[in-house]
């Protein structure tokens, strides 16, 4: 999905108009700190399945070794 300059300036004018100059700032600030938070999150659930497959391989491994010793 890509996003010419013209749509941009037309969402921008549209969200001028709605929300008035003085709650853009903030608007963009929230949606901002948001889409910080979710990536955060994500990274962490990315980070926790990483974390629990290599678990996972070590254990296998470890019976693995014990059927065959």
């Amino acid at each position: 999905m890509n996003l010419g300059f013209g749509e941009i300036a037309i969402i921008l004018i549209v969200a001028l108009l709605i929300f008035g100059p003085s709650k853009l700032p903030k608007l963009g600030r929230a949606a901002g700190e948001t889409l910080q938070e979710f990536k955060k999150g994500m990274r962490q659930v990315m980070d926790d399945d990483d974390k629990n497959g290599k678990k996972q391989v070590m254990d296998n491994e470890k019976s693995n070794e014990k059927i065959e010793g």
